[in-house]
């Protein structure tokens, strides 16, 4: 059998990810692929490293891009901050605090769980708790906006009470960063992660990364080397470094950092702020329009997500069908429940690009239409 070239359709990304993707970042993707060595691309990833440090609203010097999507960026936070026997304190309110226990215990480290009801922000107070009642700990893992739930977890909080014990921070800003307030120098957080593919709406498979001080002191001085050497960060600084020849680690995705660099351009013209208020601004029309089809949401309006938003799923409606109509009809993806919430609740991104009033306009005409 021939096999024929593939044209995919022109789909409206609402889903959990990936996002409506900017037209100028699909256009950079077509650039010329230079070598990654190049004296070019080395000075693009200088202005890339800027960049992020604006995103992630940081001064850290280790600032990177891991080539590899959000759960690499994820492995690379855990595989070299925990050692066999540290103890670790992991808030778990959705699918991907259950991800951060398994890396732990893949590390040999011990993981001491915090749990919170799914569709529930983090509860400081039983951080504080467990944080009393093992002051052995080494860190605090906690998810900022849990993909699966919609729920935000209040970060500068959290951090406080780690630093107050003497443990570092690892963060998943997945969704996070772009989308909301993410200050990762004023909440003093230690080992942040990202994905290109959210509020970012960048091409799936980079991890924005960053490391404070604190956190690089802590690799530095491991007792046995890290596990991977694909995400072992200390083999990564001499090829994201500024300083003196690059060394040679592996072959970056030219093309992706390319996207990534233009969507974080498009970022810092429009502005942090502006962007936060964007999407809030989008998923104020999201919410009048799903309470006038009588939708309501999984989480609580204090600690909802305006970019990732969990409503449950009306009464005696399948849930597949509908999804299968909005994709085949309207060219509509909007996401699945996860867990827990896997038939019960659907999730309605507006992420980056995808924050607009024409795209809140098709998925709440289109929901309408389905549901009757």
């Amino acid at each position: 059998m021939k096999i024929g070239r593939f044209y995919p359709p022109q789909r409206t990304l609402m889903g959990p990810g990936p996002s409506d993707i900017y037209p100028s970042v699909l256009q950079a993707l077509s650039r010329p692929t230079i070598g990654h060595l190049d004296p070019l691309f080395i000075g693009m990833m200088d202005e890339l490293k800027q960049l992020l440090q604006y995103a992630f609203q940081t001064q850290n010097t280790f600032t990177i891009a891991v080539s590899a999507p959000g759960s690499a960026g994820m492995e690379a936070c855990f595989v070299n901050l925990v050692e066999p026997g540290d103890k670790i304190i992991v808030c778990r309110n959705g699918v991907f605090g259950e991800r951060m226990r398994e890396n732990v215990e893949r590390c040999g480290g011990i993981a001491v769980m915090v749990d919170n009801t799914w569709g529930e922000p983090v509860d400081p107070a039983l951080v504080r708790q467990a944080l009393t009642s093992h002051p052995d700990a080494k860190i605090v893992a906690f998810v900022h906006a849990e993909t699966s739930t919609g729920a935000l977890s209040d970060a500068q909080a959290i951090a406080k009470l780690a630093r107050e014990h003497g443990c570092l921070t690892i963060v998943d800003a997945v969704t996070s960063l772009g989308g909301v307030p993410l200050l990762v120098d004023e909440w003093q957080l230690d080992a942040v992660y990202s994905g290109s593919q959210k509020c970012l709406s960048c091409v799936p498979g980079l991890s924005p990364l960053t490391f404070s001080p604190r956190a690089i002191e802590k690799i530095q001085q491991r007792q046995i080397p890290v596990q991977s050497w694909f995400l072992d960060q200390s083999l990564v600084l001499g090829y994201w470094s500024g300083e003196g020849k690059r060394s040679y680690h592996h072959t970056a995705p030219v093309n992706s950092l390319y996207a990534l660099h233009e969507a974080l351009v498009l970022l810092q013209h429009e502005g942090l702020e502006q962007a936060w208020q964007r999407h809030r601004d989008i998923h104020q029309e999201l919410r009048e329009g799903l309470e006038q089809l009588g939708i309501e949401f999984v989480v609580e309006e204090s600690s909802r997500l305006p970019q990732l938003n969990a409503v449950y799923i009306p009464q005696g409606i399948d849930d597949a069908q509908v999804r299968k109509i909005l994709l085949e009809r309207y060219n509509l993806e909007i996401g699945a429940g996860l867990g827990a919430l896997a038939g019960k609740a659907w999730r309605i991104g507006l992420m980056g690009y995808a924050a607009r009033s024409e795209n809140v306009a098709l998925c709440l005409r289109a929901l309408e239409t389905t549901l009757k």
